[in-house]
């Protein structure tokens, strides 16, 4: 266990400490932990503690902080202790039941915004379908952009709709989200213009062996993708025509492209043929596959 707080320090203190703790338990990016858990604790912005390093944080506030402290040393994920994530600009409350929501995953957004640019799409009504909708970050990120564009979450998780629906209502959209209990696409009606998701796509031989902040954190039901990882794909495609009439915007696992885009071209090749779009992420990764569906 790391050791304790001294009895009375500054946040200039505060910081230092926390990052000697955090460097020490290899957390790669102590300093600027260590300056997101003491703003978090003192309810500042972060600028406040470069600004007025010599303002003594009170008991309350030290208990909380190396309740925190502890908590990052074991591995336990900045976004979990702080309980919200920032992504594409906005922030996400988390809970227990949702996968945190990463990064790259802002590829996705990237890709639909272009898609409906290109398809001119930004002066009509749209309707999007979220399949496994988490936080609600991907649906109300896409919802925040296209003013007019409404849609609908589905996940297996009560808590997870919950933590979407919250989410929804902090960022001022939930009269154009809703969110509702599903498997896949059992029981959801379309028609959609898009559909989207970021579905578990991790081989279920790795998860045991993945690092402890995603391993020990994120819940399984958000990673495990079967044998192959194509598991919750193979579901997806099976149903797919019945609700789309536009894109599906998928985010896939790194070397998961070609996997998935033949796992849908040959759902669809029996009805309609298929276009396939790419996208890489900042690592030069593909990160998503978006395919539509000729009429």
């Amino acid at each position: 266990m790391p050791p304790e707080l001294p009895s009375a320090i500054t946040l200039g203190d505060a910081v230092r400490e926390t990052q000697r703790q955090l460097k020490a338990a290899g957390i790669e990016e102590a300093g600027r932990e260590a300056r997101l858990i003491v703003a978090s604790v003192c309810g500042l912005p972060t600028s406040e503690i470069i600004v007025r390093p010599e303002r003594p944080l009170g008991v309350d506030e030290q208990q909380r902080l190396a309740g925190m402290v502890v908590r990052r040393c074991a591995r336990e994920p900045i976004s979990r202790i702080l309980g919200e994530r920032e992504f594409y600009g906005r922030r996400f409350k988390l809970s227990a039941a949702t996968l945190d929501p990463r990064p790259d995953s802002e590829t996705l957004i990237d890709a639909v915004l272009g898609l409906v640019s290109r398809e001119r799409w930004a002066g009509r009504p749209i309707r999007i379908l979220d399949i496994g909708t988490g936080t609600g970050c991907l649906l109300l990120t896409l919802l925040a952009e296209l003013p007019n564009a409404t849609g609908l979450g589905t996940d297996i998780s009560a808590e997870a709709l919950k933590t979407a629906a919250a989410n929804a209502e902090a960022l001022e959209l939930a009269e154009r989200a809703s969110f509702a209990r599903h498997d896949v696409l059992e029981g959801v009606n379309g028609p959609f213009d898009l559909v989207i998701s970021n579905p578990p796509y991790i081989e279920t031989g790795v998860i045991a062996g993945l690092d402890p902040e995603v391993q020990g954190f994120d819940p399984v039901a958000a990673l495990d993708g079967g044998p192959d990882g194509l598991a919750i794909y193979r579901r997806i495609a099976g149903d797919l025509g019945r609700v789309l009439t536009g894109w599906v915007v998928l985010e896939v696992g790194a070397g998961q492209a070609d996997a998935v885009a033949s796992v849908f071209q040959q759902a669809f090749v029996k009805t309609r043929q298929a276009e396939l779009r790419r996208y890489d992420d900042l690592g030069g990764h593909t990160r998503c596959v978006a395919i539509r569906l000729q009429t």
